[in-house]
C-alpha cells in the first residue's frame, strides 16, 4: 500500500461564528471540531499528518499536541495557498495525500477509506469526495459525462440552468497523488474575484493535462457538513449526538430518551447499562455493564463499575467501583476513588478521597482529603475539616469505624480501626483503635429557666 498523508486545513478564524474562540476549536459533543477530524484521519494509518494553522495557532497546537505536525499560514489567501504551506513536510514524499477541512467534524474514517480505495482503484491523480444534496444551492456541482467520469466542478454562481439541476456536490475533501499535488499547486493562479488561490484549480489543471480525475460519492450527506456559523454548529451537534447514541444502542446500551442524552464520542459503555434522560457524559468515560445512570446526571472523565447506580448526581475525574449507589444529589469531585458496594447518599460531597469497600455516607456530609477504610459508617452531617485557610490536611478513618451524626473531624487526625465517635463531637486528636471518642460539652439542664424568664 502507498504511504498515506493528510493535511487538515485549520487556519481560518471563522468570523461568522462571532466568537473569541477560533472556529475549529468549537466543540461538537464536547470535542473540538479539529480534534474530531484529526482522530478520524489518524485511523487511516498515516505516515504524516500536517495541520495548517493560522488564527489561534497555539491553541490548535495545544489541543492536538504531538498527534500532528504544523505549518503556519500567516495570511489566509485560499485553500491552495493553505495546502502549499505543507510543502516542506510533504513535497518530497511519494504516496497519497488526503486534504480535509478542519470544520467538517462529522466526516468518518470509513468514508475517507472508501474514497482512498476509489482513488487507488482508478489510479487517479485526484479523487473528489462528493455527496447528493436535497438543496444543492451554494455548492459546487460535479459534472460527469455519459460514462460517469468527472468532467469538471462548476461553482454555483458559474453554473448554467442545466448544471444547477445537478444535486451531486463537491464536499471540499480530496485525495491527491502527493507528487502531482505539489507539482501542480505552483501553477495555481489567484486571478479571480476574491484574489485567492483555490484548491479546485489543481483539479482543473490535472484534468487539462489528461490525468485521471475520479469521485467517490458518500451516501451520507450529513457527514460532509461544514460548520461556518452557530446554526451549522447546532446541526453538527445533533447529527453527532444521534450517531453516537445509535452506536451505543446497537452495542446493547439502553437509552430511555436518546434525544435528551448527551454522550462523549470517547465514552465506552458496557452492555445492559441503562441511561435515563438528562444525562451528560463528557470526555474519557468508561461505564461498566448493568449500570443505571441518571436521570439528570453528569459524568466527566471517570470510570464507573458494573451494576453501579448514579441518580441526579455529578461525578468528575474519579473512579467508582462495582455495586455502588450514588445520589440523589451527590457530588463526587476530582481525584476520588470509591470502592465496591459503597453507598453515597443525598447531598453528600466527596473530594480527593479514597473511600473503602462497603463503607457508607448516607446524607448531608462533606468528606474531603480523606482516606476512609472498609465497612465505615459516617452518620448524617459528618464533616472532615480539611482546610485551615492556607493548607489542606488529611483525615484517616480506619476499617470498621463508626462516626456519629454531626461530627467534625479536624484534620490532620486519625480515627482508629473499629473506633466510635459520639454524635455531635468535634474531634481534634487521634482516636485509638476500638475507643469511643466524646468531644462535646457536657449537657446542662436549667429547670424552670423559661418560666423565670417570662416572670421578668
Amino acid at each position: 500500500m502507498d504511504k498515506r498523508f493528510a493535511v487538515i486545513l485549520a487556519a481560518g478564524k471563522g468570523t461568522r461564528m462571532k466568537s473569541k474562540l477560533y472556529k475549529v476549536l468549537h466543540p461538537v459533543c464536547g470535542k473540538p471540531m479539529v480534534e474530531h477530524v484529526a482522530d478520524e484521519a489518524l485511523k487511516l494509518s498515516l505516515a504524516k499528518l500536517v495541520t495548517i494553522v493560522g488564527h489561534g495557532a497555539e491553541d490548535v497546537k495545544e489541543q492536538l499536541g504531538d498527534r500532528s505536525e504544523y505549518a503556519l499560514q500567516e495570511e489566509q489567501l485560499g485553500t491552495a495557498h493553505a495546502v502549499k504551506q505543507a510543502k516542506s513536510f510533504l513535497a518530497q514524499e511519494k504516496g497519497t495525500t488526503i486534504v480535509i477541512c478542519g470544520d467538517t467534524p462529522l466526516l468518518t474514517a470509513e468514508t475517507m477509506e472508501a474514497m482512498l480505495s476509489e482513488h487507488q482503484k482508478h489510479q487517479a491523480k485526484v479523487t473528489i469526495l462528493t455527496a447528493r444534496a436535497e438543496d444543492p444551492t451554494g455548492y459546487g456541482r460535479i459534472i460527469r459525462d455519459e460514462t460517469g467520469a468527472v468532467v469538471k466542478i462548476v461553482e454555483h454562481k458559474d453554473a448554467n440552468d442545466a448544471e444547477r439541476q445537478v444535486n451531486e456536490i463537491n464536499t471540499g475533501t480530496y485525495c491527491f497523488s502527493n507528487e502531482d499535488l505539489f507539482r501542480v499547486i505552483e501553477q495555481v493562479s489567484n486571478e479571480n474575484a476574491q484574489g485567492e488561490y483555490y484548491l479546485p484549480d489543481v483539479i482543473e489543471i490535472l484534468k487539462n493535462e489528461g490525468q485521471t480525475v475520479a469521485a467517490y460519492q458518500t451516501p451520507q450527506f450529513e457527514e460532509t457538513l461544514g460548520v461556518n456559523d452557530r446554526i451549522a454548529l447546532s446541526q453538527a451537534e445533533q447529527f453527532m449526538k444521534r450517531r453516537i447514541n445509535h452506536q451505543h444502542m446497537k452495542n446493547g446500551v439502553t437509552l430511555i430518551d436518546p434525544e435528551n442524552t448527551y454522550i462523549s464520542p470517547d465514552a465506552v459503555i458496557g452492555e445492559d447499562t441503562m441511561i435515563y434522560p438528562g444525562t451528560v457524559i463528557k470526555g474519557n468515560v468508561k461505564i461498566g455493564a448493568d449500570a443505571i445512570i441518571g436521570p439528570n446526571t453528569e459524568i466527566v472523565d471517570s470510570i464507573i463499575g458494573d451494576r453501579t447506580v448514579i441518580k441526579q448526581s455529578v461525578v468528575c475525574d474519579s473512579e467508582v467501583g462495582v455495586d455502588v449507589t450514588i445520589g440523589p444529589f451527590a457530588h463526587i469531585r476530582p481525584l476520588s476513588k470509591i470502592g465496591d458496594e459503597v453507598k453515597i447518599g443525598n447531598f453528600v460531597e466527596i473530594k480527593k478521597t479514597v473511600f473503602g469497600d462497603r463503607s457508607k455516607v448516607s446524607h448531608l456530609s462533606y468528606i474531603g482529603d480523606a482516606e476512609v477504610g472498609t465497612d465505615v459508617n459516617l452518620g448524617c452531617g459528618s464533616i472532615t475539616v480539611n482546610y485551615d485557610g492556607k493548607n489542606k490536611f488529611l483525615t484517616k478513618i480506619e476499617d470498621g469505624a463508626f462516626i456519629g451524626c454531626n461530627s467534625n473531624l479536624v484534620a490532620p487526625v486519625t480515627v482508629g480501626k473499629g473506633a466510635y465517635v459520639a454524635a455531635g463531637s468535634t474531634v481534634t486528636e487521634d482516636v485509638p483503635q476500638d475507643a469511643l471518642s466524646i468531644a462535646r460539652a457536657r449537657q446542662v439542664n436549667k429547670e424552670d429557666y423559661v418560666k423565670n424568664i417570662h416572670k421578668k
